[in-house]
């Protein structure tokens, strides 16, 4: 069965390969000058099948197995395109399994077609301006209405904040107790009244990737909005965080891979002291360590994949894979822009856009210092 799935996936990313060939690497630089991707591309992907691979048959995917969702994202971030990688693990890896997780029937059948097709773009809003890994200290509230809820505060650092038409909304529905047993989750699109996007936010890296700060302003939603329980959004958050996670182990074990192939093309061709940079030990001995870490991180994520797949993942495990991975990509990526010398400074080449890339993802889905957290209170309290 294994050997079956590994044909299948070969043949699949043939075909992502060749799209990103194609179709992403001609028009990527421009992209990152617009600071956003156009809605087309990702209407291209869904007629292509790249998107929400493992979405059921009956909502318009696929229904096959997780690799083929990390597979898309894996070789966007191998090839350096990171943005969009980062666009679509939110789009298919998040945002459509909160709401194919917890979801009703009406709201699967409402949304998820759109979202497989590329026609509609999610996006989760959790993080807001006083509050970032404290989910608990969110300040934007549902209040209850007679027909639903009225939602007022705001978000930031939303990705695909700009391109989306559905946004999953965090919001405090009961003051009176922590936030972890009051807060709920709402599906908001955004034609709604009250709802306004804000500026797209300039960042240091991930150019390409909106990223945006959302407002609500008494926006009017009604019971079918709801997406889980009334209460209970935190606890969907919880049970969704594991494979954010490891999406973003991914994305960043194949982000280092790209970035060692360039450092070793570059190596055998750049000429130093009369031969190429190769010849040196010291630079040899630089991309074994990379080379060794590069495919430790690959065994334990796709050891991981395998766990997610059987729904056995753990939020500790989950939290391992992120940081670990996250870490070695910026360590890696470090490493291999210092072999270009003064050039991997310079925007021409590539391997500067996979730094500043890069250095975010030591933040994002929880820091390395929340991933830490995490990893030692779940170890100390099962000894």
């Amino acid at each position: 069965m294994k050997s079956e799935l590994q044909e299948e996936l070969n043949i699949f990313k043939e075909s992502v390969v060749r799209f990103i060939e194609n179709e992403i690497a001609p028009h990527y630089e421009q992209w990152e000058k617009d600071k956003i991707i156009p809605k087309s591309v990702w209407h291209h992907m869904g007629e292509q099948g790249f998107l929400c691979c493992d979405i059921p048959e009956e909502y318009g995917g696929f229904g096959v197995s997780v690799d083929f969702n990390f597979l898309v994202t894996e070789e966007l971030a191998k090839a350096g395109f990171f943005s969009l990688a980062c666009n679509i693990l939110v789009h298919a890896d998040i945002a459509a399994h909160y709401v194919l997780n917890m979801g009703t029937e009406e709201q699967k059948q409402k949304y998820l077609p759109d979202m497989v097709s590329g026609h509609c773009i999610g996006a989760i809003c959790m993080t807001e301006p006083g509050a970032g890994s404290d989910l608990q200290g969110m300040k934007t509230t549902a209040s209850k209405t007679d027909d639903g809820w009225s939602i007022s505060g705001s978000k930031t650092f939303i990705t695909n904040g700009q391109n989306s038409s559905l946004y999953i909304v965090a919001a405090k529905t009961n003051l009176d107790v922590a936030g972890s047993k009051g807060t709920s989750l709402f599906l908001v699109d955004d034609d709604s009244d009250g709802f306004e996007r804000g500026q797209n936010l300039h960042k240091m890296g991930q150019h390409a990737a909106d990223t945006s700060e959302i407002f609500f302003e008494s926006v009017q939603v009604t019971e079918a909005d709801l997406l889980g329980e009334l209460d209970q959004g935190f606890l969907g958050l919880m049970h969704e965080l594991p494979r954010e996670r490891l999406g973003c182990a991914a994305i960043g074990v194949a982000h280092a891979e790209g970035a060692l192939n360039l450092a070793v093309e570059y190596v055998k061709e750049r000429q130093a002291f009369g031969a190429p940079l190769a010849k040196l030990q010291d630079i040899r001995q630089k991309i074994a360590d990379m080379a060794t870490q590069t495919e430790l991180h690959r065994v334990m994520l796709e050891h991981y994949k395998e766990l997610l797949t059987m729904k056995k993942l753990t939020p500790v495990q989950a939290s391992m894979a992120k940081y670990s991975s996250c870490e070695m990509e910026g360590k890696v990526i470090d490493q291999a822009l210092q072999m270009f010398g003064g050039y991997g400074y310079m925007q021409e080449y590539p391997i500067s856009r996979f730094y500043v890339d890069a250095r975010v993802q030591r933040i994002y889905g929880g820091t390395s210092e929340i991933m830490k957290e995490i990893i030692g209170k779940g170890i100390i309290g099962r000894l």
